[in-house]
C-alpha cells in the first residue's frame, strides 16, 4: 500500500508515508504506524496532493477509533490531556496505530497522499479541562411542544466554525428549546457539553451523530457512543450500524434523502439498503423552505409517504445542517431554526424528545419558528402513534396565521384532501375517519402559507378494532348517518373528550461547504 520511510534524524524519529491510493478494495484503506513506549503526543500531517481528488482522514489506536477529521487539511494532534478538534484525547498506547484514508472522490489517476507522523515525547497542546464525560443534566418536567433543530455542527466537524456558546447564543434568540448538535463520525463534542450548558440553561443540547457515508447521511438522534462509519470493512454494514445506534437507545434518522448534487455533496442522498425496522424518523425538510428547501420538498415528501405506505412508522423531522450558528455561507444556506421541528414530550431533556419521536409527536414548520403551528388530535386516544377503533374523528387545531393567507388540509394515505381557508386564530378542521376493515391508513396535516406549504405533522395512523370506539356510529335509535362521509372534513369545534394532542413542526436547513465539496 504504501512504504514507510524514517525522515529526519529525530528521537523518536518522524514518519513519513508516500502512498498510491488503492483504486480497488473497500472505500477506506489504513497507513499503520508503529508508536514506542514514553509517547504523549502525535501528530498526523496529511496531503491527497490534488485539486481534483479528495481524501478524509481519520486516526484509530490499537482499540480502534481516535477520531475523524474528514477532509480537512487541518493536522490532527492527540494527546493525553488534550487534542485537536474531531480527536480523543487520552493515554498513548505502545503499538501499532493507523492513519484512515477515506476515497471520497478519487478521478484523477495516479492518486497520490502524503502523510507526516510525528511522535513527541512533550505534550505542545495544553490541557484541556473544560472535557469532561458526557451525562445528561437534569429533565426539566412539563408535558407541552418543544422548538429544536434536530441538524447542527459545532466546530468538532471539521467543516464547521461555530462553538457551542455560539450555537446556543443564537438558537436562544430564535426561541428553541433545544439543539441537537450532530458532528460527522465523531463523539468528541459531548465531552464539551457540560461546559457550555452551564451558560445556557434554558437550552437543552442533545447528543447526536451524522452518521455520514459515501451512500448516504444518517442521524443517530440521542448517540453518544462512535459507531463505524467505514462500510466495506469486515464486519461494518449499515444495518449493523442502525443496530449499534439503536442499542444505545438512540434513534436513527435519514438526512436530506433526495440531496443529490453529485461530487457538490458527496454521498448526501440516501442509496443504502437498511432495514425499514430500524428506521424511525426522516429529514423531510434540510434547510430552510425559501433557501433551499424548496427544491427538495416534494421529491422528500415522497421519499417519506413511499416508505409509510408499506406499513413503516416513521416520524417527520426537519433540520438546518447549521455549520456557521447564525451565519449563512451564500443563498441556500440556512441558520439554525430554519427549518424548526415540533416535539410533543413529557420534558425537556433528550430521553423525553426521543419519545416524542418514537410516538409520531412531531411538526415540522419549513422555514422558521414564526410559521404557523398545528395541534393534531384524534377523539379516540392513540397508542403511540395509532388509533385503534372503528372510527375516529381528528381536529387539527391551528394557531399563528393571523394577518396570513393561510389554508389546511388533511392528507390521507399521502392524497390531500380538499383546503378549506383558515378564517381565525386558533381555527379548528376536523376529518371524520372510518377506519379501514383491513390494513391501516395514515393522517398528516399541511397549512400553508400563500399557497405554499408551511407546515406539516407526522401522522396518525389508524388501525380497526372490531370492539374499538365508534363514534361515527348512530345513536342507537337513530336509522339516519350523521350528514357526514367517510373520512371527510369539516371546519368547526370538536367535541370535548379524552383527546390525547400531538404535533410536528418544521424547519430550514443549510448547504454547507467544505473543502472543494458539501458534506
Amino acid at each position: 500500500m504504501a512504504i514507510p520511510r524514517i525522515a529526519a534524524a529525530a528521537d523518536p524519529a518522524p514518519i513519513v508515508f508516500d502512498g498510491d491510493v488503492p483504486l480497488d478494495g473497500p472505500e477506506h484503506f489504513f497507513a499503520p504506524f508503529e508508536v514506542p513506549e514514553g509517547i504523549e503526543e502525535i501528530e498526523v500531517r496529511h496531503d491527497d496532493q490534488s485539486e481534483t481528488n479528495i481524501l478524509d482522514f481519520g486516526l484509530n489506536d490499537p482499540d480502534g477509533y481516535r477520531g475523524w477529521g474528514g477532509g480537512t487539511d487541518e493536522p490532527a494532534i492527540v494527546g493525553r490531556l488534550a487534542a485537536s478538534r474531531a480527536y480523543v484525547r487520552g493515554a498513548i498506547r505502545a503499538g501499532t496505530w493507523k492513519v484512515v484514508v477515506g476515497k471520497a472522490k478519487v478521478v484523477a489517476s495516479p492518486a497520490r497522499y502524503h502523510l507526516e507522523i510525528v511522535l513527541r515525547t512533550t505534550a505542545t497542546l495544553p490541557e484541556q479541562k473544560q472535557r469532561t464525560p458526557y451525562a445528561p443534566p437534569p429533565p426539566r418536567p412539563g408535558r407541552r411542544y418543544y422548538a429544536g433543530d434536530f441538524h447542527v455542527h459545532s466546530l468538532e466537524s471539521t467543516d464547521a466554525i461555530p462553538s457551542l456558546d455560539e450555537i446556543a447564543t443564537y438558537a436562544e434568540s430564535r426561541k428553541l428549546d433545544f439543539v441537537e448538535i450532530s458532528d460527522h463520525n465523531t463523539v468528541t463534542q459531548f465531552e464539551f457539553f457540560a461546559d457550555a450548558q452551564a451558560r445556557h440553561p434554558n437550552l437543552l443540547f442533545v447528543p447526536g451523530i451524522e452518521y455520514t457515508t459515501y451512500h448516504g447521511h444518517a442521524n443517530a438522534i440521542g448517540a453518544t457512543r462512535w459507531v463505524d462509519h467505514k462500510l466495506g470493512q469486515p464486519g461494518v454494514t449499515i444495518d449493523g450500524a442502525a443496530e449499534a445506534i439503536r442499542a444505545q437507545g438512540a434513534l436513527f434518522s435519514i438526512n436530506h434523502p433526495v440531496l443529490d448534487l453529485g461530487d457538490a455533496c458527496i454521498g448526501c442522498a440516501w442509496k443504502l439498503d437498511v432495514d425499514p425496522r430500524h428506521v424511525s424518523a426522516i429529514e423531510i425538510e434540510t434547510g430552510g423552505l425559501k433557501q433551499s428547501g424548496f427544491i427538495f420538498i416534494e421529491k422528500a415528501l415522497a421519499f417519506w409517504d413511499e416508505r409509510c405506505a408499506k406499513g413503516q412508522h416513521i416520524a417527520a423531522i426537519g433540520g438546518s445542517d447549521s455549520h456557521r450558528a447564525g451565519e449563512t455561507n451564500g443563498p441556500t444556506s440556512s441558520p439554525i431554526a430554519e427549518p424548526t421541528t415540533m416535539v410533543l414530550a413529557e420534558a425537556l431533556s433528550t430521553e423525553a424528545i426521543l419519545e416524542g419521536i418514537r410516538n409520531g409527536r412531531t411538526v415540522v414548520k419549513l422555514q422558521s419558528p414564526a410559521d404557523p403551528m398545528i395541534e393534531l388530535t384524534s377523539s379516540v386516544a392513540p397508542s403511540g402513534d395509532t388509533v385503534r377503533a372503528r372510527s375516529t374523528i381528528l381536529s387539527a387545531k391551528i394557531t399563528g396565521t393571523a394577518g396570513k393567507n393561510a389554508t389546511v388540509y388533511f392528507v390521507k394515505n399521502g392524497e390531500a384532501e380538499a383546503e378549506v381557508p383558515v378564517t381565525s386564530d386558533p381555527f379548528v378542521h376536523e376529518a371524520r375517519v372510518a377506519v379501514p376493515d383491513a390494513g391501516e391508513s395514515r393522517w398528516r396535516v399541511e397549512v400553508r402559507v400563500d399557497g405554499q406549504r408551511s407546515t406539516i405533522t407526522s401522522h396518525l395512523f389508524m388501525q380497526r378494532d372490531p370492539n374499538g370506539p365508534d363514534p361515527l356510529a348512530p345513536p342507537p335509535s337513530s336509522s339516519s348517518g350523521d350528514g357526514h362521509g367517510d373520512g371527510g372534513c369539516h371546519a368547526g369545534k370538536v367535541a370535548s373528550s379524552a383527546a390525547w394532542a400531538w404535533t410536528l413542526a418544521a424547519g430550514a436547513i443549510v448547504f454547507f461547504t467544505r473543502r472543494r465539496r458539501i458534506r
